[in-house]
């Protein structure tokens, strides 16, 4: 019995030492990792310095025509001609489509015999009146049968005319909507016609900028569409009304637009001064690191480690932003002239991080980049 004893007792004693070392073991290695100092990260920076900045407000907007219709068919008849070809330029008055008129030339006919037989009675009850061989009365009926078939020849041309659809002013057609030999109802689209040249670009500004705007203000206006090709233009209107949903105030500016690249409804970009300069920070938009909770950069310092040497490191630094120029951000607050700031690496870095700075290659930081180049 004290023998089965002492060999429990051993092997309890051999089980405990065990699990002892391996726990020990357990402990070291956590004691290890958590002093083990990740590789410094690959980075470039930039030293931040004061720039001056336009004071600029930067809104979107919708090109509009000048003036753009669709053009209809004023009365209904069938399609007997179509003059034009979709997406060409046309004058004013330039015909476009001829509605069939072989019952109202008829009508014109009739109506023109009618016409010049009230005119031969005319003149011949004025000789027989000034005579006096014919009342009053009836020389007042053959005027008034004279001036009715004059009427009733220009009803009749002018529905003739009416037939004829023309061009109201001079643009650039769209896709045709009518067909040779098809019916047309009076209102029925036959093609759209907008005038580009000169055009308009609508924008809204917030209420309590709309105060700085003012009539014959000069605007840019960037198409993304069109390589970020820019155009200049003015304000030419300013609406009497804020918009009760938006609390914006409709601005209307007009500008040159001879090689029609601008189209109605296309998305623009306006860019109005409001101020005169302002002093801002310009910074790599890959600088930047946006967050819902706040935007912000990362500042390269000298930092100290758990054991106390000296190292590379960075600090996040959260900043207010207000516009962009180029390839730039404007930073008003959060960093001094001088500091240094990440540019590019920074997605993978946090407070405290080692950086290892290499600046042979470096990311877009132009103001006015080419669009090839942007």
């Amino acid at each position: 019995m004290t023998k089965r004893m002492i060999v429990v007792l051993t092997v309890a004693a051999v089980l405990l030492t065990s699990l002892g070392y391996a726990k020990f073991r357990q402990i070291q290695a956590s004691v290890q990792a958590a002093s083990f100092q990740p590789p410094p990260e690959a980075i470039t920076t930039i030293l931040a310095r004061q720039d001056k900045w336009p004071s600029t407000l930067n809104v979107v907007g919708t090109v509009a025509a000048i003036h753009g219709v669709t053009v209809s068919a004023d009365l209904p008849g069938t399609v007997d001609r179509i003059a034009f070809e979709s997406g060409r330029p046309v004058r004013e008055g330039e015909v476009l489509a001829q509605l069939d008129t072989r019952q109202e030339r008829a009508q014109l006919a009739a109506a023109e015999a009618a016409r010049d037989l009230a005119h031969v009675n005319f003149a011949r009850m004025k000789e027989l009146v000034d005579e006096g061989v014919i009342s009053r009365m009836e020389y007042d009926r053959a005027t008034a049968e004279q001036r009715s078939a004059d009427a009733k020849v220009g009803e009749v041309r002018a529905t003739i005319a009416r037939k004829t659809i023309r061009a109201p002013f001079s643009g650039m057609l769209g896709i045709r909507q009518a067909n040779l030999g098809q019916y047309l109802a009076a209102g029925e689209p036959v093609v759209p016609l907008q005038s580009l040249n000169p055009i308009y670009v609508n924008f809204g500004v917030p209420q309590q900028d709309s105060a700085v705007i003012r009539v014959g203000q000069e605007v840019r206006i960037r198409a993304r569409d069109l390589a970020d090709a820019e155009f200049a233009g003015r304000v030419t209107a300013i609406n009497s009304v804020v918009d009760e949903a938006t609390r914006n105030i409709q601005i209307q500016a007009t500008l040159a637009n001879p090689e029609g690249k601008l189209r109605p409804g296309m998305f623009i970009e306006v860019e109005a001064g409001v101020g005169a300069e302002r002093s801002v920070i310009a910074l790599p938009a890959s600088a930047i690191s946006y967050a819902p909770f706040g935007d912000s950069v990362y500042i390269v310092t000298d930092m100290k480690g758990p054991s106390g040497e000296t190292y590379r490191g960075v600090r996040q630094q959260f900043v207010k932003l207000e516009g962009t120029r180029g390839d730039q951000v404007a930073v008003v607050s959060g960093i001094n002239p001088g500091e240094e700031v990440v540019t590019s690496g920074a997605f993978k870095l946090r407070t405290g991080a080692a950086v290892q700075v290499n600046n042979s290659v470096q990311p877009a930081n132009s103001p006015s980049p080419k669009p090839e180049d942007n």
